[in-house]
């Protein structure tokens, strides 16, 4: 890293830029960390060579495409920046490739049912005008709810038994924090394994709770170990304590027999999360400040996670294949015929686009080692099968896509 030609101009230039020199700088040395490890020495090696090679990187998702054991995509990022557009049109692209693809809402504020117009629920439901896409909109909360019906319907268990087992239950996780989240995504997790689907697309949640999402396996795998742990120790005064309160309490056996299948599928997704070759996450953002910031920051944290991320995906872009510089000579020219209304739409139209260049600039340069996916701003909003199967060229031909239609059929057919 002290070779970095990154450190040799680092005090030559703009205070912004210094900053995001030094965020990419700890992203690196927090890769570099992590692949030191004698297990991932072979992916270690694969990324510097990747970093060698950041030019030749295309700025398009045919990446995601070119992997054939890809099960696990999330797409994530700061509110409001099109997270669901993106999740529907990537799974749209890889419809295209797959055989079946399914796309999971995390979120607590479903909007997949607004992006297809078509309404779904807490079972796949078959997207319209696709005979091999799905989709569903899931509450972590009723997830839990079935964990626990499942847990009195294995015993053929009754009323009582069912509020003793919702009562423990709500004891452990008032005790242990975050446990309650954490069980409600291990159930999710159980679901979507099993479900027999050739990838699984996740449309999360702002930032923060996504962080949270991706945290649980290790919450859940240390909470189940110390209550198995204790079973152990204190065995025997449990199943005094049970048939003293009788009904009160749930059998212990069952619920510690779920909760070491909740740790094994816990340590499976834990597995799974950290393998580039099944799962990837896809950062979604906009070319302003605070975007930008939270996409780093999101990015260092899934490198801590050990989570692939190699694509960044930059939304609502004014005319990605213009500079500002043409578009200003052109408004020199052409504004002694302009009325002050429309000088004035097109001054703030520019200062926006002047903006927005900078930070992609920015971009450009803290992500060199990424795919960075340019996505347009268009006239009307991204709706409907028919809309997202169009915007979903954008991901894969980037933003010539609009001159890309004979490869699009082309694409089809093969």
């Amino acid at each position: 890293l002290r070779s970095s030609p990154l450190l040799s101009s680092l005090f030559l230039s703009s205070p912004l830029k210094i900053a995001l020199d030094c965020l990419r700088l700890r992203r690196l040395a927090l890769v570099r960390v992590r692949f030191e490890h004698p297990q991932t020495m072979a992916q270690s090696t694969a990324l510097v060579a990747g970093l060698d090679e950041a030019e030749d990187l295309e700025p398009t998702l045919r990446n995601l495409m070119d992997m054939p054991e890809l099960q696990w995509v999330f797409v994530g990022g700061k509110g409001g920046v099109g997270k669901t557009t993106v999740s529907c049109t990537t799974a749209v692209a890889l419809a295209s490739v797959r055989s079946s693809v399914l796309v999971i809402s995390t979120d607590p504020a479903h909007n997949l049912s607004d992006a297809f117009a078509q309404k779904f629920g807490r079972e796949p439901t078959l997207v319209n005008g696709f005979d091999n896409l799905f989709c569903m909109e899931i509450e972590a909360a009723s997830a839990m709810e079935d964990f626990q019906q499942q847990l009195v319907a294995a015993e053929g268990g009754t009323e009582e038994e069912g509020q003793g087992i919702q009562a423990f239950l709500m004891d452990m996780a008032a005790s242990i924090p975050g446990i309650d989240e954490a069980m409600s995504f291990a159930e999710l997790m159980r679901q979507v394994q099993s479900m027999d689907y050739d990838v699984v697309v996740f449309d999360t949640a702002p930032t923060g709770h996504t962080l949270r999402l991706l945290s649980f396996p290790t919450t859940l795998e240390k909470a189940v170990g110390k209550i198995v742990a204790l079973k152990n120790r204190f065995g025997g005064l449990f199943n005094q304590v049970s048939a003293m309160l009788g009904q009160q309490m749930p059998p212990h056996e069952m619920l510690l027999g779920r909760l070491e299948e909740t740790r094994e599928v816990i340590a499976r997704v834990n597995t799974l999360f950290k393998d580039a070759e099944r799962t990837t996450f896809v950062c979604v953002c906009i070319p302003e400040f605070l975007s930008l910031y939270e996409t780093e920051r999101l990015v260092q944290e899934l490198t801590k996670f050990g989570i692939d991320t190699h694509n960044i995906v930059v939304n609502q872009v004014l005319f990605p294949d213009q500079m500002v510089e043409d578009l200003q000579g052109w408004f020199e020219g052409a504004k002694a015929d302009m009325g002050p209304e429309c000088k004035s739409i097109v001054s703030k139209f520019l200062a926006r686009k002047r903006m927005q260049d900078k930070y992609l600039g920015q971009i450009f340069d803290l992500y060199e080692d990424f795919h960075v996916v340019l996505l347009p701003l268009l006239d009307a909003e991204v709706r409907g099968t028919d809309a997202l199967k169009s915007f979903s060229k954008f991901l894969m031909y980037g933003v010539e896509a609009e001159d890309s239609d004979e490869k699009g059929q082309a694409e089809e057919e093969r």
